[in-house]
């Protein structure tokens, strides 16, 4: 086990641990007609968002991106996730909802989160997420996971989002964190209890290998920001 950093960021705003849960999760049985994100790209769309939302700056970090998908075609799977893990650390600035989007929480699409090049640890797990489907890593073995993480040495714990590499539904996950940098196994990262993960396709809470629902009806803010990546080019 890592020590955490002294003085952590917030990890999801100020808000108490998962307080706002219950906007984030939808009852049951609604009838919502749910967008699917399937891997896949329109760059020439990507381009036109990015140039009309970000402007230069941010289609200059769209190329950087276009060439990590390209080098990384066809890849070791271990440099894969390495690289990709290593691409949105060193360009996203950490920061919070309220101050990048004037929102208590907000789930930045990829190219939102690369054309502010600031986000928080949805971000970062979002991105991650999208960027390896696309690379060809299958969306069955791949998880965004809300967990609680304590700090430092005390018993003082915040809402955290990681996203979790699983070879197996009931393995260890791999997990790649923007307060830890190296990639590791879930078993080492004693800082970090599991609520509930989730994929364009399933929902587990706690550490169940079984779905418990269907995560874009449930997760209003997960459908909106699918939504909103089929606008800008995310196909």
């Amino acid at each position: 086990m890592s020590a955490m950093p002294a003085q952590p960021p917030p990890l999801i705003g100020r808000r108490r641990f998962l307080a706002g849960l219950g906007g984030l999760l939808l009852a049951a049985g609604l009838g919502i007609s749910a967008p699917r994100l399937h891997a896949g790209i329109d760059r020439a769309r990507l381009r036109d968002s990015m140039r009309r939302l970000y402007g230069s700056r941010g289609l200059s970090t769209l190329e950087e991106w276009f060439d990590l998908l390209d080098r990384l075609d066809g890849a070791d799977l271990n440099v894969q996730l390495r690289d990709v893990n290593d691409f949105f650390n060193r360009r996203v600035r950490w920061l919070d909802d309220i101050d990048i989007w004037g929102q208590e929480d907000y789930w930045a699409t990829p190219l939102e989160t690369m054309g502010k090049r600031e986000g928080d640890c949805e971000d970062y797990s979002i991105a991650k997420y999208v960027t390896l489907k696309e690379l060809g890593v299958p969306g069955d073995r791949l998880r965004m996971i809300y967990v609680k993480a304590r700090l430092g040495r005390g018993n003082l714990t915040q809402a955290h989002m990681v996203l979790g590499y699983y070879e197996t539904p009931s393995a260890d996950p791999r997990i790649l964190d923007n307060l830890v940098k190296s990639i590791r196994p879930g078993s080492q990262r004693t800082d970090l209890d599991p609520v509930f993960s989730f994929n364009s396709t399933g929902l587990w809470t706690g550490s169940s290998t079984q779905s418990q629902a269907d995560p874009v009806a449930r997760l209003s803010r997960w459908r909106n920001a699918i939504s909103r990546m089929q606008e800008h080019g995310f196909v």
